[in-house]
């Protein structure tokens, strides 16, 4: 597997897993990603947007919200506190994150981030050049690297914010196989699900060696993208 080239300062590879609704897997696809691409040092994180005291991610009051402002922002510490970003270290990854804004706000957040990548770069010597990131909306501010779309033809609910973002995926992951040759959702045209490429990784499977190689070419480019 080739390595990385040398990254400008400030650059950076970027990986986002998103999907079409929650409990699909897309924090299990980014700890398979650091998992089997062992020899590549990720920063991985999380971005959660929530609004009026209710998280986005799982519908329910979680206590994610911070108090104070619109954005917070966390580095994982704990490989074992049961967090989605403990579950990022667990798998390997070299730091993990957490990135909550207000809904509407991720604007406001991303200094944040860019902030504490910075840091590392301080604190380490080195570029955290790699950055793996579950979220949707950050497509609305950056271009990465590779957009990997999860989706499962057995779950109707297709977020808003998905759905206008399907056709920036560099790639579909499939939970399960489509039953029929037309989209199971009404609003979303086959033609755009079939003008993809598509791995099926059923939860628990191991990654399809053409995701690998995808990602893989996408890591040995130059860094390109500020945050």
């Amino acid at each position: 597997m080739a390595k990385p080239e040398q990254d400008a300062t400030g650059q950076y590879r970027l990986i986002v897993v998103g999907g079409h609704t929650r409990s699909i897997g897309k924090t299990q696809l980014v700890c398979d990603l650091i998992t089997a691409l062992r020899d590549i040092r990720f920063t991985a994180g999380k971005i959660t947007q929530y609004g009026h005291g209710v998280c986005a991610q799982n519908g329910e009051h979680c206590g994610c919200a911070p108090d104070e402002h619109s954005s917070a922002f966390e580095w994982e510490t704990n490989a074992a506190s049961g967090t989605d970003s403990s579950r990022f270290l667990a798998a390997g990854a070299a730091r993990a994150f957490w990135l909550r804004t207000k809904q509407g706000y991720l604007a406001e957040g991303l200094p944040l981030l860019r902030d504490a990548l910075k840091s590392e770069e301080r604190e380490t010597d080195s570029s955290p050049a790699n950055v793996l990131v579950e979220s949707n909306s950050l497509l609305h501010f950056l271009k990465p690297s590779v957009y990997l779309a999860i989706l499962d033809p057995l779950k109707e609910d297709f977020k808003p914010t998905a759905q206008s973002l399907l056709d920036r995926a560099d790639a579909f992951i499939l939970r399960h196989e489509f039953s029929r040759p037309v989209s199971p959702w009404p609003q979303i045209s086959v033609k755009l699900l079939q003008g993809k490429p598509s791995f099926l990784q059923r939860e628990g499977d191991p990654l399809p060696i053409g995701l690998l190689e995808l990602v893989n070419q996408a890591l040995t480019r130059p860094a390109f993208q500020r945050i």
